[in-house]
């Protein structure tokens, strides 16, 4: 077969190879490109309706409901959970029926929770047991990470994997940013008319169309559902079984990343659901949702950066030093809440949160970047001095575990979005304060330094990356 043989014709393709410079160069990166352009936004929309509650719930008692702020911490908090327990099941899934297939399904299934919640915010009879349920349905978006960041690493070589992987997470991520500062201009008119339903009053005498927090993803959604169908391409090299997959759960390289994504990623996503609410308990006389879109936005954006710069640098290198970044951060972050009877400065915790949100895309994009080059370093050590269809077979298996290793990592990192704002709302409860959460979550960043170290950033570690 010629190198030089382009990519099949239709929706599967047979021939992918991309680690060979002549496929890759003629027609292999156009491919490749077209995917991920199509990736992207279906992810920035899965993070848009997964995290919508964040917002959502700052209004819900504005138009009449009456809920404890335990009660709507928890309505932050459970698509997180959902979210990532759906992820361990979406990791392994596109292999199982193609990227293009899976893909086009779950951008589709966020219809259910989006069109759902703009009826029910509508009523005020609504029960906060129907909230819980929405919320948890809004989890399907959260699941889309694992499954679409397994897609894209089949499509590109291991030299270009973490910059890919970082345009797919880092502006799939922006769909967090965009939904928070989208959704509180589109609930302040009728946006659809008629169709949209009516508004509802507010105690000031002023009306809200909450309801557009859902409806307003619905013709996006649908779009873009029928451009990954039409679009995007399954790869029957990229087909494995749950068992064949499944091995990864002997390794322990996967369960260390694990550790580390759910300390960067679970930052990132958890801090997002909870920065909202947060702001708006630490310092009520600020309008949260002017401010919140900017920690989602900056961590997103700068995540393609630490793919980057892993690229360049060393995932091992770039994770170590953030952890230790990401710790000083919590500290400023802490110095400038109110404490002690002291009204606390909030553009000094503004800032402070925003270098924390930095350090957080940072350290997604790194620690993705590492993942393929363990696994295929741990499978050319075993293949060595072997005959090549051996070593051929090998780089196969690597690319097929380091799939299923993001998938499920992402899957462990997505339970920050529950744990982070229920630590919050704990916290604030036995405390009164947030700080009790951010001295656990220094505590957990120092335990992901020691394991960076010993495995993969010290001289001598087994797998340096």
């Amino acid at each position: 077969m010629s190198v030089l043989q382009k990519p099949d014709k239709g929706p599967v393709i047979h021939d992918w190879r991309p680690e060979d410079p002549a496929f890759w160069g003629s027609s292999g990166k156009q491919t490749a490109t077209r995917n991920l352009w199509i990736s992207i936004p279906a992810l920035l929309l899965a993070f848009a309706v997964w995290m919508v509650w964040s917002t959502v719930i700052v209004r819900l008692n504005a138009i009449g409901f009456t809920f404890t702020t335990d009660q709507l911490f928890w309505l932050a908090a459970l698509p997180g959970l959902s979210g990532a327990t759906l992820r361990v099941f979406y990791s392994f899934m596109v292999p199982i029926f193609g990227g293009r297939r899976w893909t086009a399904l779950s951008t589709a299934s966020l219809l259910l929770p989006s069109i759902w919640m703009g009826f029910a915010v509508q009523d005020p009879s609504t029960s906060y047991s129907v909230f819980v349920l929405i919320a948890l349905l809004c989890g399907f978006g959260g699941g889309n990470f694992a499954s679409s960041m397994s897609n894209i690493s089949f499509f590109y070589p291991k030299s270009q994997q973490g910059t890919a992987l970082g345009l797919n997470a880092g502006l799939g991520n922006l769909g967090v940013s965009v939904m928070q500062f989208c959704v509180p201009l589109v609930i302040t008119f009728g946006v659809f008319g008629f169709m949209g339903g009516s508004p509802q009053a507010l105690p000031d005498g002023g009306q809200l169309w909450l309801q557009n927090a859902g409806f307003i993803w619905v013709p996006f959604i649908v779009l873009v559902t029928v451009l990954a169908w039409f679009g995007m391409n399954d790869l029957s090299s990229a087909r494995a079984s749950f068992s064949e997959q499944a091995v990864i759960f002997k390794r322990k390289h996967n369960w260390l990343m694990c550790w580390l994504y759910l300390a960067t990623f679970g930052s990132f996503i958890g801090f997002s659901a909870a920065f909202p609410l947060l702001i708006k308990t630490s310092f009520p006389d600020v309008i949260a949702l002017k401010f919140a879109f900017l920690g989602p936005l900056v961590g997103a954006l700068v995540r393609p950066l630490g793919g980057w710069l892993a690229d360049k640098l060393g995932g091992a290198k770039v994770t170590l030093w953030n952890f230790v970044a990401m710790i000083v951060m919590v500290f400023g972050v802490m110095h400038f809440l109110p404490q002690n009877g002291e009204p606390g400065n909030f553009y000094g915790y503004l800032g402070m949160f925003m270098l924390l949100f930095i350090t957080t895309g940072i350290g997604n994009g790194s620690t993705f970047r590492m993942i393929p080059v363990i696994f295929r370093t741990q499978h050319e050590k075993a293949s060595a001095g072997k005959p090549p269809a051996v070593r051929e077979q090998a780089l196969k298996n690597a690319g097929k575990e380091s799939a299923a290793v993001l998938g499920f990592s992402s899957a462990m990192g997505a339970f920050g979005a529950f744990f982070i704002p229920k630590s919050f709302g704990s916290s604030m409860a036995l405390t009164g304060g947030p700080e009790m959460a951010f001295y656990m979550f220094v505590v957990f960043y120092l335990s992901c330094i020691v394991v960076t170290w010993w495995w993969y950033a010290r001289k001598g570690a087994a797998t340096p990356c």
